[in-house]
């Protein structure tokens, strides 16, 4: 029987979240653990912890999990805080790193943090700037193993109803995505259910060092997988 792999979760409640926790169901090698500050519908069929406390506790309930691997699948929309950066950034930057340091803190050896494609600090676009400021101090932190994914239009089920331009986006986005060829290829729409099998595919991974997956690399590690 192989070893399982303690996968302490954080941001259960959102899209990716949800995938990764439906997608560990029948893993007998994972031991998935999540983080959240409510309840989130299990599953039908998962054998897994769910540890709730607010945000400021959060460092404790990651340390309890006792992590190989942290998943940080936290983030909100410029547009859902009200056009408030400081609150966007509260999240997709403060949490995120306050997170990533708790997981090193409690001695786990490899993070796995949902980016965005075209993340790059020097971006003149706010989003994208936060993104890439948050991956080079992620880097930073020096755990044994981090892994950086960056999706396109993520696609699959939200809580609530949907965006109007998000419902339009992911109608469009297979038809755009064939017209996204060479260095386009990145900006590719992604399924939720497929980021979340890349994440538990590369958790526990042994190798060590920084990877940055895109779309081309996410297909692969799927084959793979």
């Amino acid at each position: 029987m192989s070893e399982q792999t303690r996968v302490v979760l954080v941001g259960a409640t959102g899209l990716i979240g949800r995938a990764v926790m439906a997608e560990a169901v029948g893993r007998s090698d994972i031991h998935l653990v999540a983080v959240a500050r409510r309840e989130v519908p299990l599953p039908k069929g998962a054998r897994m912890e769910m540890l709730l406390s607010d945000t400021g506790h959060w460092s404790d309930a990651i340390a309890a999990g006792r992590p190989d691997t942290v998943v940080i699948a936290l983030g909100t929309t410029i547009k859902a805080v009200g056009g408030d950066k400081q609150a966007f950034r509260a999240v997709d930057h403060d949490l995120v790193l306050e997170c990533a340091a708790a997981a090193k803190a409690a001695g786990a050896r490899q993070l796995i943090v949902i980016s965005s494609v075209g993340a790059q600090f020097s971006s003149k676009n706010f989003y994208l700037s936060v993104k890439g400021e948050v991956e080079d101090k992620l880097a930073k932190l020096h755990l044994d193993r981090l892994d950086v994914i960056r999706p396109g239009l993520l696609r699959g089920k939200r809580e609530g109803a949907p965006r109007p331009a998000e419902r339009i986006g992911m109608i469009l986005s297979p038809l755009a995505d064939l017209l996204m060829l060479g260095s386009l290829r990145k900006y590719r729409s992604a399924k939720a259910s497929d980021v979340a099998r890349v994440i538990l595919t590369l958790a526990g991974a042994k190798q060590g060092g920084r990877f940055v997956h895109q779309h081309d690399e996410m297909r692969r590690i799927l084959r793979r997988g």
